[in-house]
């Protein structure tokens, strides 16, 4: 028993010496993209597509321990084609993936501060304070809003279809800009570096229009629809019940207040915080749907 023990340990103590340096980065790479990619397959269609290439694979080893020949055979034809299969119909899939690999900022890896002046950081949190205490008195009024915080992606072609203001953000230009009946109420403020850039803007459909529920609105799906093609953050007031959302990544939060709504804004836009780091931070009366079926 001590002998096998002693070759036991032996037997790992080899392998440790084995290891190199190359091999450790080789693991830490591959743990990486692993873990990214388990992260960004998650609750979209790509998830359930990965549970049945993991069936099909059970299946395909459970007819070779069986040697069922012909079942091998179509499973062998299914992995052959399957890739160039899997790439057509999971293209929005692979375009949003690509798209976020696209917006990682070179700036996140240097050793450098932040080059934005005090300047530029002072009319960001003039916006946002502009931005909260309108979406306040919108939701009191029960009126509804769309207002999109344009981040890295850049947002040139919903700016094309809406009429370009260039002007400073105020509570007076967001009840004018969204009082009912007016011309651009029925389409999205878009915002760029603390300035109301353009407004009547319109906004691409979900890619999942299907399984938003049906509760939703227009304003709410385009909202979401934005979010999906852009790392924007999009904040929402609905006219039917004065409530307060926030859409990005795809998913939208519901319930903010002034005040949470207030700290989120400034995590993502002007601290450029993602979402999934700053989910610890917990909102007073936060309420989260990412309204599913």
């Amino acid at each position: 028993m001590f002998e096998f023990i002693s070759d036991a340990l032996a037997a790992v103590w080899n392998v440790f010496k084995s290891i190199r340096i190359t091999d450790i980065i080789d693991i830490a790479i591959l743990s990486y993209l692993i873990f990214h990619g388990i992260k960004l397959i998650r609750e979209t269609r790509a998830q359930q597509l990965v549970k049945g290439i993991l069936f099909l694979i059970g299946f395909y080893v459970l007819s070779v321990f069986l040697k069922l020949q012909t079942m091998r055979y179509i499973l062998k034809l299914c992995f052959n084609w399957g890739f160039l299969a899997i790439i057509i119909i999971f293209q929005p899939e692979f375009r949003r993936i690509l798209e976020k690999m696209g917006r990682t900022r070179l700036t996140q890896f240097q050793l450098f501060a932040n080059n934005e002046s005090e300047s530029e950081l002072s009319a960001e949190r003039q916006c946002i304070d502009a931005v909260c205490e309108s979406v306040q008195e919108l939701s009191a009024s029960k009126t509804g809003a769309l207002i999109i915080f344009e981040r890295t992606t850049k947002l040139g072609e919903q700016i094309d279809t809406g009429t370009i203001l260039n002007c400073t953000p105020s509570v007076a230009v967001f009840g004018n800009i969204f009082f009912p009946n007016t011309p651009l109420h029925d389409g999205a403020v878009i915002i760029r570096d603390g300035i109301i850039l353009a407004a009547g803007c319109f906004l691409p459909k979900p890619q999942k229009e299907e399984l938003i529920a049906k509760q939703l609105g227009s304003r709410h799906r385009a909202a979401i629809g934005m979010s999906e093609n852009s790392d924007a953050i999009v904040v929402v007031v609905s006219e039917e019940n004065g409530t307060i959302s926030v859409a990005e990544n795809g998913d939208l939060t519901r319930g903010f207040t002034k005040d949470n709504l207030k700290k989120l804004l400034i995590d993502r836009v002007i601290h450029n915080e993602d979402a999934d780091s700053a989910k610890e931070t917990s909102f007073a009366g936060r309420v989260i749907s990412k309204w599913k079926k």
